[in-house]
């Protein structure tokens, strides 16, 4: 697999993109979480040999990136993204795309929306699983008594997401 990457300096720090050859975004990670990238690559993508391709910029992703810290939260619902992974995981990051921003669930309401209440946990693990920060909004799901849980990219990114999004400091909805 062929991926393409660029760099975009953002409120939460210097973040990596990569896209694949239909353009779909496959990882979006912060550059201080660089080992966390790998290790998310090699276990979505376990046995592919992958080629990583440097680029100046990927302008559509960027400007809506760009856009979103800028206050249009919706700027990145539409944008096109592609997984590895499990049917599982691959369930839990498109359910993610389904809890709108301004708002945060629970582990339990986001096992429940998937059709699976009792799978708390394996959703929690799918969860930090995810290799597409921001754009898969993982970073709104918290504990179900309303506390902020653990994030990928640092508690005090989840914070400032969720406060950027209107939802924190906020009750779950």
């Amino acid at each position: 697999m062929k991926l393409t990457q660029s760099y975009l300096d953002t409120p939460t720090g210097t973040m990596m993109l990569m896209t694949d050859d239909h353009d779909h975004i496959r990882l979006l990670e912060w550059t201080d979480h660089r080992a966390r990238m790998n290790t998310l690559l090699a276990r979505l993508y376990p046995g592919v040999a992958i080629t990583i391709h440097e680029v100046d910029s990927h302008p559509v992703y960027t400007d809506a990136l760009l856009r979103y810290f800028d206050g249009d939260i919706s700027a990145l619902n539409k944008l096109p993204v592609a997984f590895g992974g499990t049917d599982f995981q691959r369930s839990v990051w498109q359910a993610l795309r389904a809890i709108p921003a301004g708002q945060t669930w629970s582990y339990g309401q986001l096992a429940a929306y998937i059709g699976n209440p009792n799978a708390m946990r394996a959703v929690g693990l799918a969860n930090g699983a995810n290799p597409i920060a921001i754009i898969i909004p993982c970073h709104r799901v918290i504990g179900a008594n309303g506390a902020l849980t653990g994030y990928g990219g640092g508690m005090a990114r989840k914070q400032f997401l969720l406060a950027h999004e209107g939802a924190w400091p906020h009750q779950l909805v």
